[in-house]
């Protein structure tokens, strides 16, 4: 299951509470972001277990173009997660509707 960037912007927007993994490596994160856990792909296998969400909770995962996103939602479903949705194309997308939603 996927969310586009309009729909988690309107969503972000209304302030709804939500919980974002960013899968993207550190560096990346702290370039850009917008909120949420940050837990680099090569490390969501192992953390996934220690994460305290309810394990039928949304979850939408992060990343620059909505690939490693969709790994880190593989990850997250096949550790027991339900309801877990990617950002489709990712940040950029996400950026992308932000600018075109300010002009």
């Amino acid at each position: 299951m996927n969310i586009t960037a309009k729909e988690l912007k309107e969503r972000l927007a209304s302030g709804h509470s939500l919980k974002l993994i960013d899968v993207r490596e550190e560096l990346e994160y702290h370039t850009f972001n917008i909120g949420g856990d940050n837990i680099p792909l090569g490390k969501l296998p192992q953390q996934s277990e220690d994460l305290d969400f309810d394990k039928s909770g949304e979850i939408i995962v992060l990343c620059q173009r909505g690939i490693r996103s969709r790994t880190g939602q593989q990850i997250l479903q096949s550790a027991g997660f339900t309801n877990v949705k990617n950002l489709e194309g990712g940040l950029l997308a996400y950026r992308k509707h932000q600018l075109n939603f300010k002009l």
